[in-house]
């Protein structure tokens, strides 16, 4: 399965842990006063202490398998779970152990 590899990785991992509560691992969007549209790529890169270009390879191969949902604000994208996805897998997974 294409999202077992890409949760083989730790960070992307913590990422989609963090997304599932936004407002208790990363502090208020300064622009946007909610997390409906999920997170701003810059707050991921600093909670996960990695450089802009690996969190974006990070966060566009979730992307590519679907497990997270861009919406971009202007000139920034915001990411959040894509919860239906994530939920499929976990019960596929279930089915096959």
């Amino acid at each position: 399965m294409e999202i077992s590899k890409i949760l083989a990785n730790q960070t992307r991992v913590d990422i989609l842990k963090w997304l599932k509560n936004p407002e208790d691992n990363f502090p208020p969007h300064q622009d946007i006063d909610h997390f409906n549209d999920g997170v701003c790529v810059g707050y991921i890169q600093d909670k996960a202490g990695l450089s802009q270009s690996t969190i974006s390879t990070y966060l566009n191969a979730m992307q590519h398998v679907k497990l997270v949902i861009p919406t971009r604000h202007g000139k920034w994208t915001y990411y959040k779970r894509n919860e239906e996805v994530i939920t499929n897998y976990l019960e596929g997974l279930q089915k096959e152990l």
